[in-house]
């Protein structure tokens, strides 16, 4: 059974890149993406977590010209300094700058976040563009395999990983991108499934697209948003599970400056010395906070209904 090739199959299929139809959908896109900054910075909640991220990537990135201590020098003397105009945060049981080692650690722990991230959606795209698009034997393989991954609790699946791996740096930016993954599986295989059925889709096929250029360049960036959505929300889990693993000791090593090896070392402290342990919580605070707020107004931004 052939398919009739009209005007407006041949421009969903990307073909014809000078008709109209082309032309309408470029300024609809144009549109789109107007209707998503409107929406975003509209909402006070939204653009205050977008300053408090810039605020915290911008500290942690200009961080040997904000504090000029080394965040890992050891100075007894200075021991346990409450904050004051010289050690604005404090200094730790062995003399070291709170304020270095916050900003130090916040280079870390976003970028075990991002990596993470990163690695959930190595794994988690392409096995559910598999899943969803072939089906089959595939998808029976890849669900059962995400089945087993979600039978266990995220962090839980993490913590299992690492102390097989041992701990370091690397092994808790990879367990928690693989406990990760399965979400992003489940949202795609979901996503592919429902869009394999769309015009465009049978249009492509009508054209002689093959079958992964269809994947990679029709479905996959139709998806796209709910993916950005996933990962701007994961982004604030992995900072947390990232901490949470430093701070039960399989994470990241001291002496090392990360929050939740921060957490950690102030914790036998906390009564003497609160600052060893506020500052630290409040900066994970800060942080996973600002990115859900980001991504609650992306959410509202990029829904397709509003």
């Amino acid at each position: 059974m052939s398919i009739k090739l009209t005007p407006e199959l041949k421009s969903v299929a990307g073909r014809g890149p000078t008709t109209p139809w082309a032309y309408q959908g470029r300024h609809k896109e144009r549109n789109q993406w107007h209707r998503v900054w409107h929406t975003f910075r509209r909402r006070p909640t939204t653009l205050l977590g977008a300053v408090l991220l810039l605020l915290l990537v911008a500290a942690s990135i200009g961080a040997e010209w904000i504090s000029p201590y080394d965040p890992t020098a050891v100075v007894p003397a200075d021991s346990l300094y409450p904050p004051s105009w010289l050690h604005p945060f404090g200094t730790d049981r062995l003399g070291r700058d709170q304020l270095a080692r916050i900003l130090h650690g916040g280079q870390l722990s976003l970028g075990v976040g991002i990596i993470s991230v990163g690695v959930a959606l190595l794994f988690g795209v392409p096995l559910g563009l598999i899943a969803g698009y072939w089906q089959g034997w595939s998808d029976r393989i890849i669900s059962r395999y995400t089945d087993v991954l979600l039978a266990f609790p995220n962090f839980l699946l993490a913590l299992t990983i690492v102390f097989v791996l041992g701990p370091s740096l690397r092994n808790v930016m990879l367990a928690v991108g693989i406990s990760s993954s399965p979400t992003f599986i489940r949202l795609v295989r979901g996503l592919v499934m429902q869009l394999r059925q769309s015009a465009f889709v049978e249009a492509a096929h009508a054209c002689g697209c093959d079958h992964r250029r269809i994947m990679v360049l029709h479905i996959l960036p139709n998806a796209i948003s709910p993916i950005v959505i996933l990962s701007t929300l994961g982004l604030g889990n992995a900072i947390l599970s990232a901490a949470a693993l430093s701070f039960l000791g399989v994470g990241v090593q001291p002496p090392t400056p990360e929050w939740g090896v921060m957490l950690n070392e102030g914790r036998i402290l906390m009564r003497a010395a609160w600052w060893l342990t506020v500052i630290p919580g409040l900066a994970i605070l800060l942080a996973v906070l600002s990115i859900n707020l980001i991504g609650d107004g992306l959410r509202d931004a990029l829904d397709p209904y509003r």
